[in-house]
């Protein structure tokens, strides 16, 4: 379909529906930051589970994290080398950094592969990892005076590097103990070494870091404080628009939704060529059931499929009810033997599904599915899976009944209605 989409048009769209807020384009990136609501969104949106709070898989994030800090850590020594290079460092100085990368990376890199993380309330570790940093630090401090020169630069970047996971008065109680051990290694190398002029140089460099890194933390907290308004404006946001896609009497995604991403999987077939699948599901005799629990028992019927329904679905289907008791399931990137499976294994479940007892008569569904053809319409479309879901009814219902994906234009497709048919009047 083109600009004109009647679809655009209805809906107020001409960009994708899946696309980020315009209004507030840094939504996903500030919840990526928020390791309570990692949990609860997997829990609620199963289609999520391998990807983060950004949209990216989960794994990609995880690498992404590991690469900035291996930056870090790299640039460090780059500036090691080069000062060894101008004969400033000692090579065994340069050693016992790498040793310390060797011990230290491998250890986290574990506890982040066994799950240990999850044991503490900042998942990311974000403060011990700043802690050790700071420990390797002066180390390196004590055993080659002049890379004081890099301590308040690295000590800045440990603390950007931990700012939207430690609180701001852990940020200063670590900042604390790194002055402290700063006094420490200034205090061993005049003892040590008796040198007036590097105990005046060195208490130069304590000076700065302990004028300047209280400072860095206090706009630290400010930038803390706007990113937790951020994140609560952005977390209401992303509800209001969970809420505006969801059917409230049934639990899943309600027609406009539904109908619109429909319209976006087929455009996004037509680009990539990749297959779409479509079924049209239909609760049988519902008006019987209506009869016999009441219209509200009729709803929990409803409520009890869309449930089972959605249970048996996998993660990327997208189910939504289509308008009374009438639900329509999306298989984007499927073929028709997979989304075939999967309107069985529904089929299969609402059968056996332990309704109430006051319900004399069964509950079951008619399921119609069919393979979207390339630059076909939408209603094209949608009408094949409707006449099969008819055929499945027709055939004595409770079953599902494929319609074989034929060239586009064949005379056998009959439209069973207009455009202006299959939107309707969006469902309750």
């Amino acid at each position: 379909m083109g600009a004109t989409s009647p679809f655009s048009t209805l809906f107020g769209r001409k960009k994708p529906l899946f696309a980020n807020t315009d209004a507030f384009p840094l939504t996903d990136a500030i919840l990526e930051f928020d390791d309570s609501s990692d949990e609860t969104a997997i829990h609620h949106h199963p289609s999520r589970r391998e990807m983060d709070a950004a949209g990216q898989p989960r794994d990609l994030a995880t690498a992404r994290r590991w690469w900035i800090a291996s930056g870090l850590i790299a640039l460090y020594f780059v500036a090691m080398l080069v000062f060894h290079a101008m004969g400033l460092v000692q090579t065994r100085t340069v050693f016992v950094a790498l040793a310390l990368v060797a011990v230290f990376v491998p250890v986290f890199a574990m506890v982040f592969a066994l799950g240990l993380h999850h044991r503490f309330k900042e998942k990311q570790l974000k403060l011990p990892i700043a802690a050790v940093a700071y420990g390797g630090l002066l180390l390196i401090c004590y055993l080659d005076p002049i890379m004081q020169i890099l301590m308040a630069p690295f000590a800045f970047v440990v603390v950007a590097y931990s700012m939207y996971r430690v609180s701001g008065r852990a940020l200063i109680a670590l900042a604390a103990l790194l002055l402290l051990g700063y006094a420490v290694v200034i205090a061993v190398h005049y003892a040590e070494q008796s040198n007036d002029a590097l105990l005046r140089l060195e208490l130069a460099h304590w000076l700065s870091l302990a004028f300047a890194l209280p400072a860095v933390i206090l706009l630290i907290g400010k930038v803390q404080k706007l990113h937790r308004v951020l994140h609560r404006a952005s977390r209401k946001i992303r509800n209001i628009q969970q809420d505006a896609q969801r059917d409230t009497l049934v639990g899943c995604f309600n027609r406009r939704y539904t109908v619109a991403a429909l319209e976006e999987q087929k455009q996004l077939a037509d680009e990539s060529g990749i297959p779409l699948c479509l079924a049209v599901i239909d609760l049988d005799h519902f008006k019987r059931i209506n009869d016999e629990l009441g219209h509200l028992g009729g709803d929990e019927v409803l409520r009890t499929f869309s449930r089972v329904a959605q249970d048996n679905v996998r993660a990327g289907d997208i189910f939504g009810r289509y308008g009374g008791e009438e639900f329509l399931l999306i298989f984007p990137g499927t073929s028709l033997l997979p989304a075939l499976n999967t309107c069985e294994r529904i089929r299969s479940h609402v059968e056996s599904h332990p309704w109430t007892d006051v319900l004399k008569s069964r509950v079951s569904v008619s399921i119609g599915v069919t393979q979207y053809i390339l630059g076909e319409s939408v209603l094209e479309f949608f009408s094949r899976a409707d006449t099969a879901m008819y055929m499945a009814k027709e055939g004595g219902r409770n079953q599902v009944v494929v319609e074989e994906p034929v060239s586009k234009g064949d005379s056998s497709i009959a439209p069973l209605g207009t455009e202006k048919d299959f939107l309707g009047t969006p469902a309750p």
